[in-house]
């Protein structure tokens, strides 16, 4: 893997982490979590996408899909969470 994979990977993964927690929680959760939020949510929205069917392509489509994935998992992380 390139470096500029890597940074590519690193930067759709903050900016997704970043949206879902703007829509599902209200702020982000910091760089560091808003990354690995982000790239969990790649890995589930791209399942979810997949088996539906949908393909989204180039870097607007990953940061879409990546976006959904982590609004999910932040919805189902919150069904699990106290206040």
């Amino acid at each position: 893997m390139q470096i500029e994979s890597i940074v590519t990977f690193l930067l759709v993964g903050g900016i997704a982490g970043w949206l879902a927690g703007k829509l599902m929680h209200g702020g982000g959760f910091g760089l560091l979590n808003n990354i690995v939020v982000g790239i969990i949510g790649a890995f589930i929205g791209g399942y979810v996408f997949g088996a539906v069917g949908i393909e989204a392509g180039g870097i607007i489509g990953a940061i879409v899909i990546s976006t959904v994935g982590a609004g999910i998992l932040l919805f189902v992380v919150g069904l699990f969470k106290k206040d």
